[in-house]
């Protein structure tokens, strides 16, 4: 029951980093978007370099003892990308016209934490090359882009909740540094639902209601892995089969590599200058490397 504990508080606090970015685009007089750049590198070179280097290799090595090397190679090779499928799937789901890591200026955050600061201009309309367009912060645009970026992170949290679970589940000094990784990549989302919802209502409660709602599908995905489990595995939690395991372990390396590819470089690059984001990419991987080496 410990370990289920501890895998689910993981998966909790990294869901709950939303509204940590929800709260620093509230307080914060200004937004570090550099550090955002390097904390989102930082977290895809963990996520990247623990699926290569110890979840793929663990998948295969637990199946290996059931199906043999050779057998057991392809079905960790098969897991892994059932996983990135399975992402996939989940991102045909989201609207493609909403950006869930839109990056916004200091013009944008400054009226969140300082009600003197002037508006940005919500004129509803705008003419580009004589021709009329429609203004991207219109306050009804503002407030659906808004709800579907919350909703696009709720859909995305799923398995990211489920995937921080079933790896500190099995290893739990595995799942803090996932953990991590997944918080620091939930801070910017964070952001990216308060603003625009804060000004298409002018509700700042709202608007952090939302970021936080949002991070709440984190432990939901969790909750959902775990009543799957108990259901396969007859409530038989706490003995996991290897071949299980090897299984479950390959389709969340698919499931972190996705996102570190799809999400956390994209986002690292447009919050980053210069070589911000290789630079925290190269951080992450250094650190999980030296990590894992001193844990053996």
């Amino acid at each position: 029951m410990n370990e289920i504990l501890m895998a689910f508080g993981l998966t909790v606090f990294a869901g709950m980093a939303t509204g940590i970015g929800s709260v620093i685009a509230f307080t914060a007089k200004r937004t570090n978007y550099r550090f955002l750049s390097a904390a989102t590198g930082f977290s895809a070179g963990v996520m990247l370099y623990v699926s290569f280097m110890e979840i793929l290799p663990k998948s295969a090595a637990w199946l290996a003892g059931r199906y043999g090397e050779t057998e057991g190679a392809w079905i960790a090779a098969a897991s892994f990308f059932g996983g990135l499928i399975g992402m996939a799937l989940v991102d045909a789901l989201v609207p493609a016209a909403d950006n869930p890591h839109e990056t916004h200026s200091e013009a944008e955050t400054a009226p969140l934490h300082d009600p003197a600061a002037p508006m940005p201009d919500f004129r509803p309309e705008v003419f580009r090359d004589g021709e009329k367009q429609e203004h991207r912060h219109a306050p009804k645009a503002l407030l659906r882009t808004g709800v579907f970026t919350a909703l696009a992170i709720t859909i995305h949290n799923f398995p990211e909740g489920m995937a921080t679970f079933l790896a500190a589940l099995q290893d739990p000094a595995l799942g803090v540094f996932i953990a991590l990784a997944i918080a620091l990549h939930n801070i910017p989302e964070g952001i990216s639902v308060s603003v625009p919802i804060f000004y298409a209502t002018g509700d700042r409660k709202k608007a952090f209601f939302y970021s936080f709602l949002s991070g709440l599908s984190e432990p939901l995905g969790a909750v959902i892995a775990l009543l799957t489990m108990f259901v396969i595995l007859g409530g038989g939690v706490f003995a996991v089969p290897a071949h299980v395991t090897g299984i479950l372990f390959g389709g969340v390396a698919g499931v972190m590599v996705y996102i570190s590819l799809d999400e956390l470089l994209p986002t690292s690059r447009a919050y980053g200058k210069g070589h911000d984001s290789i630079l925290g990419l190269m951080a992450g991987m250094a650190l999980m490397a030296a990590s894992l080496l001193l844990m053996r």
